[in-house]
């Protein structure tokens, strides 16, 4: 168990947590973190090169299993880790890799017997099946795997490194235009009504889908989205649209919570809905165009004041005076409008090129976890492969 407190005569050592086993068998350990340990039990629960780490318990993160590559001396483990250690010449690499094939085909998840909080305990571990060829082979399938897959990993860390660099570009492009349009700032608050929709929790309904609820997930691109939202009842419904909480066509959605500074438009296509307390409703007051609106909220400038005006060290956010009071261009409404059309261009190219993208990187991915299954069942010659 995680033991925050000296007994009297603990050692204090750093340990493996779940949070450590990333997908696909990667070990991130840069983030370590400490806890009190027994003494005799960090000999009993050490970890060295060629032990395999899994997951035990965590909707997110159960069964997932990594090789660990190096010693790790005066390390521990949490209880939500288990350890296996091979015995004789057995290798851990590919037992690693058996356990990613296993987790990938779903078989982890139904073992599990997946119901609220999945737990795949040692003594389930232990239990599972596992195909073990004799140990030249098992070698000869892990060298085969981890050239592979490192192989892959490089191509996907490529093409991640080339998201940011065209992420960059897009930001810079909308900074300089928004720049470049006036030298003048106003605040916020003199071109819109900041709404604020805080202290309001919506009830949600599964089976009642006439009441829609826009939150953070509704805004994460150019416009909102109620895809996949959230739907309240009728009467919350009613309460949130005579407080003034139901968004009109070219008012914007801005986030103040957890992902500060996502800003969406509200087009005229979307059916009546309500926002969350996550957001804050921008209602225009003046005669602006929202989609320029939107590129300046989202400017380098605008955006460093409102990393200035944050709050909270683990929770991020903004208050909703900080978001009246930040400085804003506004042209002339013809230059807003011409800029606006400008970014649209210039951001749908970039977005397509992002979407490619991401999508080679899914495939990649598919690629990988496709690939482990094969060898170590057996239907690649990894011999004649190599």
């Amino acid at each position: 168990m995680l033991q925050s407190k000296n007994s009297g005569s603990d050692a204090r050592a750093p340990y493996m947590r779940a949070a450590n086993v990333q997908p696909d068998g990667v070990l991130a350990i840069d983030d370590v973190k400490e806890m009190w340990f027994g003494e005799g039990e960090l000999e009993h629960l050490s970890i060295r090169a060629g032990d395999v780490v899994v997951v035990e318990g965590g909707q997110g993160g159960f069964g997932r299993a990594a090789y660990i590559d190096k010693d790790l001396p005066g390390w521990g483990f949490q209880n939500s880790i288990n350890r296996l250690r091979p015995i004789g010449d057995f290798d851990g690499r590919y037992i690693a890799y058996y356990l990613i094939a296993l987790r990938a085909s779903g078989f982890i998840r139904a073992y599990s017997n997946v119901v609220s909080m999945p737990h795949l305990t040692a003594e389930k571990l232990a239990r599972i099946p596992i195909l073990m060829p004799p140990v030249e082979l098992q070698r000869d399938i892990a060298d085969y795997l981890d050239r592979e897959t490192a192989r892959i990993d490089t191509l996907i860390e490529e093409q991640q490194q080339l998201i940011e660099m065209l992420r960059e570009r897009r930001a810079a492009a909308i900074s300089n235009a928004v720049l470049e349009a006036t030298s003048v700032r106003i605040q916020l608050r003199r071109v819109v009504d900041v709404i604020d929709c805080a202290h309001v929790t919506a009830e949600f309904v599964d089976d009642d889908k006439r009441y829609p609820v826009a939150s953070i997930r509704e805004c994460q691109g150019a416009t909102v989205d109620l895809s996949g939202c959230n739907y309240t009842t009728e009467e919350f419904f009613e309460h949130l649209r005579a407080s003034g909480r139901a968004p009109r066509p070219g008012d914007l959605l801005f986030i103040r919570n957890v992902s500060v500074g996502l800003v969406s438009v509200v087009t005229s296509d979307l059916p009546e809905f309500a926002v969350g307390q996550e957001t804050v409703l921008l209602r225009r007051n003046r005669d602006i165009d929202p989609s320029f609106l939107r590129y300046a909220l989202i400017g380098a400038e605008v955006r460093h004041a409102i990393e200035s005006a944050m709050i909270g060290s683990t929770f991020r956010r903004i208050n909703v005076s900080a978001i009246r009071a930040l400085p804003v261009p506004i042209p002339s409404l013809d230059e807003q409008r011409r800029i606006a059309v400008q970014l649209d261009e210039q951001t749908a190219k970039t977005d397509t090129l992002i979407e490619e993208t991401e999508r080679f990187i899914e495939l990649s991915r598919e690629r990988r976890s496709a690939l482990i299954t094969a060898a170590v069942t057996g239907q690649i010659d990894v011999q004649g492969a190599a």
